[in-house]
C-alpha cells in the first residue's frame, strides 16, 4: 500500500510539473488518503504484535 502511495505522489509531482492541476490535485488526493490508511494498518499491526508478545 505504501507503494501505492508513492506511485500517485509521484504522479500528482509529475502532473504538477506539466500544469495539469486537476490530475496533481486528484493523485495528491489519492496519496494522502493510501498514506493514512497505510499508517493506520501498521499501527494497528504493532500494537496487535506488541499484545501477542507480552
Amino acid at each position: 500500500m505504501l507503494y501505492w502511495a508513492f506511485v500517485f505522489l509521484i504522479i500528482a509531482l509529475v502532473a504538477g510539473a506539466f500544469g495539469l492541476g486537476g490530475v496533481a490535485g486528484t493523485a495528491a488526493g489519492i496519496a494522502r488518503v493510501l498514506f493514512g490508511v497505510f499508517i493506520v494498518l501498521f499501527l494497528v499491526g504493532l500494537v496487535l504484535g506488541l499484545r501477542i508478545f507480552s
